[in-house]
Parts: C-alpha cells; sequence; structure tokens
C-alpha cells in the first residue's frame, strides 16, 4: 500500500493505488506530529501489513490492534471488489493504529510508513543492528525525495 503523512494536527492516513502482484502492493500516504517527516508516501505489500501488526500485537501487550482485511482469494464477486475492499480495510486499519498512543510509539510503524525498508531492515534498524537508526532511516528516505509527498497537480 502506499502510505501518506502529513505532520498536522490531526492524524491522516490513506492507502491508495492498489496493484496487483502475487499479494498486491499499496501506495499509503500519512500525517501527523508523531512522525519525524511531514510527509511521506511509500509503497508496501500486503503480507508487509500482516508482518506490522504481528510485531504491534508483541510489543503492545494487552492493548488489542485492529484487524487487518481477510486474505482469502475466496470472494464473491469481481476482482475490483475485492481490491477496493482490501484497500479500505487496510486504510481502516492504519487510521485505527495512529489513533492509538501506545502503538504509535512502536518505532517500527514510523518504518513501515516513513522508510521504503523491506522488513529485515526495519527489523534490523529498530534492533540497532542497520547502518542507520531508526530516525536517520527516515530521514534519508525524506531527503531522497522518494518520500515527500508532492501536490496532486504535479504527480506524474
Amino acid at each position: 500500500a502506499q502510505a501518506e503523512f502529513v505532520s498536522q494536527e490531526l492524524t491522516t492516513v490513506r492507502v491508495q493505488d492498489p496493484r496487483v502482484q502475487n499479494e498486491g502492493s499499496w501506495n499509503s500516504y500519512t500525517n501527523s506530529k508523531a512522525f519525524t517527516a511531514k510527509t511521506s508516501c511509500v509503497r508496501r505489500r500486503y503480507r508487509e501489513f500482516v508482518w506490522l501488526r504481528r510485531q504491534l500485537q508483541r510489543n503492545a501487550g494487552l492493548v488489542p490492534v485492529p484487524e487487518l482485511p481477510g486474505k482469502s482469494t475466496f470472494f464473491v464477486g469481481s476482482t475490483d471488489e475485492f481490491i477496493e475492499k482490501r484497500r479500505q480495510g487496510l486504510q481502516q486499519f492504519l487510521e485505527k493504529v495512529v489513533q492509538n498512543v501506545v502503538l504509535l510509539s512502536d518505532s517500527r510503524l514510523h518504518l513501515f510508513l516513513q522508510s521504503q525498508l523491506s522488513v529485515p531492515e526495519m527489523e534490523a534498524c529498530v534492533q540497532g543492528r542497520g547502518p542507520q537508526s531508526v530516525t536517520q532511516a527516515i530521514l534519508h528516505y525524506a531527503m531522497s525525495n522518494c518520500g515527500w509527498v508532492q501536490e496532486e497537480g504535479t504527480r506524474p
């Protein structure tokens, strides 16, 4: 998914531009004062959302983590309908996650939404085994211009 984030009073997360590639990938956009970069746009696969949810639950203790939309391919309807339902489900998942203070404190969430690091790279970064700190990884992605969300009128 593609995640967009813009630092303002309210947190905004959008999941859009789904692309079917095996499990599919999504653009997501988010914005919140809690994040390092002002805005970011990253592409994530469904399996990365599954990893994120598992890690959030592991670290959140008794705090419940929102559910993801199902992975089932047994969907009655068109492929487009299934993709749209999944997109909506992923967006709702992220919207609920970023409204939870406990979940919002997890470094993996910040890397998930503000870097294009792979799952192993995110794990290494969080555990201090990567070449950069969490903040450095996020700022590196933002400064590369890949992570900045462009104005709607200037998007290719």
